[in-house]
């Protein structure tokens, strides 16, 4: 059918409105004519010191706008839509808050908790689930309307047959419209399967001591807990559940006095290169390298200090580490076929999180005292821009809506 001059006339006001309502949009330069963009290479910076998050553009370096709102963002973690339209901003509060990246408008908030520790998106988009400290268990939201659309109280048996809950902690999405959890004070696995027309939770019991945090690879196969309470880890094998958790890497710690930890290492961000798997050690002075086919230890990397986040850049080729005080002003840098350390950077002052660009040319690390967020050449090592932020910590970009585990 034939578009009438009226009716095109009709069309290109609507678009200009709809331009017009998306502030994000305008072009850098200053010219006040809006134009279209896609979310492709935006991301988000939480800024923990004022409830905010800076909203940044990862191919200009810059940042578009900074938008406040989010709450008690002291330990937040951020997931994507599918379509990377909205960042799901997960706060310290209990918020579960949705910002729309174009607009850059928060649309949706709700407090589901009195302490949150982070969540995950189902596979095909439907879900959000939230992992909850108080009063524990897994809230499981609509990710349109931010509806509740289950509760999964985490109750387990005491030593002293009491009933309580635990704390949640890492909660991953994986592949089924699964997602898989660990519960703190009561040594457990749970699988929380979306995919039918009634939530189902399969328990996997005495999986080692006190998990504080997980992983899942990104082929969705493997999932693993740290183990806080003693040497080692607890490995899920998602292909194979009827073999149950095995413990993985146990004795790497044994006859070995502990330094005090001054802060848990976070697995999300560990690292795969090959064969390999690159950990963070829990107080210790090492990243520890696995063996992926059978899971055991093969080396022990020495680094200045104890480990936070280990990282791969996505061609393997390089693993980059932050620490946790009083070592966390620093970055260094691992050859992953070598396991030297190559490369050692001070962006700032309380250095912890650091992202790659999707391919992985360049890295952006935030320094939480210094207010500054730097972006790095990670060839050349070359610093490449600095951007101002109060008080950043997590640096979250939007290829991660379509990678399992991110």
């Amino acid at each position: 059918m034939p578009i009438t001059a009226s009716l095109k006339t009709l069309l290109v006001a609507a678009g200009l409105a709809l331009l017009a309502a998306t502030p994000a949009l305008a072009d850098a330069s200053g010219d006040d004519t809006p134009s279209l963009r896609g979310t492709g290479d935006l991301g988000v910076v939480i800024e923990r010191a004022t409830g905010s998050v800076a909203l940044v553009d990862t191919t200009e370096k810059t940042v578009l706008q900074h938008v406040d709102g989010f709450g008690d963002l002291s330990h937040a973690s951020v997931k994507f839509s599918r379509d990377a339209r909205h960042a799901f901003v997960f706060g310290r509060d209990g918020g579960l808050t949705r910002l729309d990246l174009l607009t850059g408008e928060i649309d949706g908030r709700v407090i589901q908790s009195g302490n949150s520790i982070g969540g995950a998106i189902s596979q095909d988009g439907r879900y959000v689930a939230v992992g909850n400290y108080e009063p524990g268990g897994v809230k499981v939201f609509d990710a349109e309307t931010l509806e509740l659309v289950a509760d999964v109280p985490a109750d387990y048996e005491t030593d002293e047959g009491e009933t309580a809950q635990a704390k949640v902690v890492g909660v991953v999405d994986a592949p089924g419209n699964r997602f898989v959890f660990s519960l703190f004070e009561a040594n457990q696995i749970w699988v929380l399967d979306m995919s039918g027309d009634a939530p189902e939770v399969t328990k996997y019991r005495d999986i080692g001591s006190q998990p504080y945090d997980a992983l899942i690879t990104a082929n969705g196969r493997y999932y693993i807990a740290g183990l806080f309470g003693e040497d080692g880890m607890a490995l899920l094998d998602l292909w194979h559940p009827e073999k149950g958790v095995q413990r993985i890497l146990p004795d790497y710690g044994r006859g070995e006095e502990r330094l005090p930890v001054y802060k848990m290492p976070h697995l999300e961000g560990w690292a795969m290169a090959g064969d390999q798997a690159f950990f963070p050690a829990v107080g210790r002075h090492e990243v520890l390298v696995a063996d992926t086919d059978d899971w055991s230890l093969t080396d022990r990397i020495e680094v200045q200090g104890q480990p936070i986040f280990v990282m791969s850049r996505p061609d393997e080729r390089q693993v980059w580490v932050t620490f946790a005080h009083p070592d966390n002003d620093a970055v260094q840098v691992i050859d992953s076929r070598t396991h030297e350390v190559i490369e050692t950077l001070s962006p700032g002052d309380s250095v912890l999180h650091k992202e790659f660009t999707p391919r992985g040319e360049h890295i952006w690390i935030s320094a939480r005292d210094s207010d500054t967020v730097t972006v790095y050449d990670t060839r050349t090592f070359e610093k490449l821009a600095t951007l101002e932020a109060e008080s950043p910590s997590g640096v979250f970009f939007t290829y991660r809506a379509h990678r399992i585990g991110l």
